[in-house]
């Protein structure tokens, strides 16, 4: 028996599925296929089954370097009582 079938309407933007059918395409998928592929992928992985990430700026691309190399960080501390000391030294 076939499995159940549901019809899924949705509205993007014409530029984008443009470009999505054109990749879908290329790959030699329909565009059903691959959006059934997403979500197979979404049940499997049990949320979205993507990277999300917010590509840090140039601002904050420097600062996270300067931190991987050491620039500018305060001296570490063994214990909260050593950084509270520090802290109150300093006030």
């Amino acid at each position: 028996m076939p499995a159940m079938t549901k019809t899924l309407n949705l509205r993007v933007d014409a530029k984008l599925k443009a470009q999505a059918e054109q990749i879908f395409s290329e790959l030699g998928l329909p565009t059903s296929t691959a959006i059934t592929m997403f979500l197979k992928s979404v049940v499997r992985y049990g949320g979205l089954p993507l990277d999300l990430q917010l590509r840090p700026n140039r601002e904050t691309r420097q600062a996270i370097e300067e931190i991987e190399q050491g620039v500018g960080l305060s001296r570490t501390f063994h214990s909260t009582d050593e950084l509270m000391e520090d802290l109150l030294h300093d006030a």
